[in-house]
């Protein structure tokens, strides 16, 4: 009988969401205990030691705040809007999926890019809108020309993440200018700065950016990255206005960001050195291997985030065994076109050492098996 169920056709084609290897299941794979994680762009120093304090006060038997009152107005201070223009989520993630069914309706055509992060597309096809991608350059760099072409079309949503994810770059502050210019009236821009803790100082604000624009938009942000709390799930959205803001409210689910992850989120905000100082450690980690990557001899674009996107010559599939099989786990690239990049998130020192070993170890089995044939 369950084969004459008639599935929703939107969400029955969805692509499945490209997520990195758990760590337990890494271990019962391999056989090894010492894993290094470098799938999931986690912070590898964890979350500041005032999250661990903060809990102590937890009590799990009483529901949370379905507002987040006491987390909305310790952003809305720190940021500097108010607090009605700001919604909590669980992880950005559902951020994503709130603005797509406050917004899109059937046959409704968003934008995202390529490579891109995978709920760019899976949210909007779940809600029966339709994708077009616009691709970077040949040098993995945004295409502004594309963008400001695929906007013509008046999409109903332009999804762009700055930093990139997968890739790295982020938009200079002219290029935002002239990306803001492009976007027509009718177009929600949904701006993704997950990894926006970890740009360079002269890269801009994309919150103050648009604050001084008067187009609709959505900035995202998340607690997951540079304060270390990936595991309790709490990310933000900034809307340009209070009524697209309680719009994304109303298409959640009431008591959706838990206790825990509400009482840890205000406290890794008042701890924003412990932050910064962690955040300084995996750039400088991140030059470091990004250097050494290349003397290898392979393409690596410039990252403003905490992981690097790297070409290695061979079906992402087989490199994610290889590296497995030294005890470290990387993400491998599934979109098409992109099929021999993997995305490594850059971990400890000594993490990042194991990985660039096994990347060494790799390259000369490939030059083996070149020769060989």
């Amino acid at each position: 009988m369950a084969d004459r169920l008639r599935l929703n056709p939107n969400v029955a084609e969805l692509p499945p969401y490209n997520a990195g290897m758990n760590i337990a299941v890494a271990r019962s794979k391999t056989g090894l205990n010492d894993i290094a994680a470098l799938a999931s762009n986690e912070n590898p120093y964890g979350c500041s030691p005032k999250v661990a304090v903060a809990l102590v006060n937890l009590d799990p038997s009483r529901y949370a705040d379905p507002a987040c009152l006491i987390l909305r107005d310790a952003l809305s201070k720190t940021l500097g809007v108010a607090g009605s223009r700001i919604v909590i989520g669980n992880g950005s993630e559902e951020m994503i999926a709130a603005v797509c069914r406050a917004v899109l309706r059937p046959f409704s055509t968003v934008v995202a890019m390529t490579p891109g992060f995978g709920l760019h597309e899976i949210e909007p096809r779940a809600n029966g809108a339709k994708v077009i991608k616009v691709p970077m350059t040949k040098d993995l760099r945004f295409d502004l020309e594309a963008m400001r072409i695929a906007l013509k079309k008046k999409p109903s949503i332009f999804f762009i993440s700055s930093p990139s994810n997968p890739v790295g770059p982020a938009l200079e502050q002219n290029q935002l200018s002239r990306l803001i210019a492009a976007v027509p009236k009718e177009t929600l821009l949904v701006f993704d700065e997950a990894y926006f803790e970890f740009r360079d100082e002269n890269t801009p604000d994309g919150l103050e950016i648009l604050g001084d624009s008067t187009i609709s938009y959505v900035v995202l942000r998340t607690f997951s990255k540079a304060y270390g709390l990936a595991g309790l799930r709490v990310g933000y959205a900034v809307a340009s206005d209070a009524r697209l803001a309680q719009a994304m409210s109303s298409a959640k689910t009431p008591f959706n960001v838990n206790a825990a992850a509400q009482l840890a989120a205000v406290a890794a905000l008042e701890d924003d050195n412990w932050m910064r100082v962690s955040v300084a450690g995996v750039v400088a980690e991140r030059k470091r291997m990004a250097e050494a990557i290349i003397s290898l001899g392979l393409f690596v674009p410039e990252s403003q985030t905490n992981f690097l996107f790297i070409d290695v010559g061979c079906d992402s599939a087989i490199a994610f065994d290889h590296f497995l099989s030294h005890g470290v786990i990387v993400k491998p690239w599934k979109e098409p076109d992109f099929a021999s990049f993997i995305r490594v998130t850059i971990g400890r020192p000594m993490e990042n050492d194991r990985f660039l070993s096994a990347l060494h170890l790799l390259k000369g089995k490939l030059a083996k098996e070149k020769v060989a044939s």
